[in-house]
């Protein structure tokens, strides 16, 4: 019951009362963002979301126009503390995770869940989906997650899938409520943000994240 419909009320309902929160950053962040590049606000990038439907997904642009998409030999994101794509805004609300707040409109619209896994990129076909990629996909994604709450960037991709493959297993309401509290601790202590070398990186395109 929980998982089939509670999840989404208390989606709406938190995301409803985030909103106010989401309006002031907006309100305070933007013009940082704005005046440092004269680029857009936010990040909008297309990923899969519940059973692999593409979405528009909302960030708070913390990277310099243009700047290349660099991921790990995994497809990962590449996080370090001395990437040079990064705006000096952008490396704040990276290292508060304030960049990923905008996705409260994704989770109101119904794209995304406060908690799920994280939506994958587009750019692999759905019928290339290994096992775990496609359970990943039987649930919304969330704004956070079991790997964000416990792990962040510390593991490899391979890891984070079978810990979200757990969480499509266990959904409940009491998991929700720990991962939330574990993600406000992560954040608040920073831990686990950055964790890459100049080392295994691949160059896929243009990114403004």
């Amino acid at each position: 019951m929980y998982k089939k419909l509670f999840k989404r009320l208390l989606d709406i309902l938190i995301g409803l009362l985030a909103l106010p929160l989401l309006i002031l950053l907006i309100l305070f962040i933007a013009p940082f963002i704005y005046f440092e590049d004269r680029g857009p606000i936010f990040y909008i990038a297309e990923r899969r979301g519940l059973n692999g439907k593409v979405f528009r997904m909302y960030k708070f642009r913390s990277m310099y126009i243009n700047a290349p998409d660099i991921r790990n030999d995994d497809n990962s994101t590449y996080n370090s503390d001395k990437d040079p794509r990064m705006t000096r805004v952008g490396r704040i609300i990276r290292k508060t995770s304030l960049d990923e707040v905008p996705q409260i409109l994704n989770v109101l619209k119904g794209d995304m869940s406060l908690i799920g896994p994280r939506p994958n990129l587009t750019s692999k076909p759905l019928e290339a989906f290994d096992e775990y990629e496609r359970k990943r996909v039987t649930v919304r994604p969330g704004l956070t997650g079991y790997n964000q709450a416990y792990f962040r960037n510390s593991i490899p991709q391979t890891e984070k899938y079978k810990n979200d493959c757990y969480y499509v297993d266990h959904v409940s309401f009491f998991l929700d409520i720990k991962i939330i509290l574990q993600t406000a601790k992560t954040v608040l202590l920073h831990k686990n943000i950055y964790t890459n070398s100049t080392e295994g990186k691949v160059k896929i395109g243009n990114k403004n994240d």
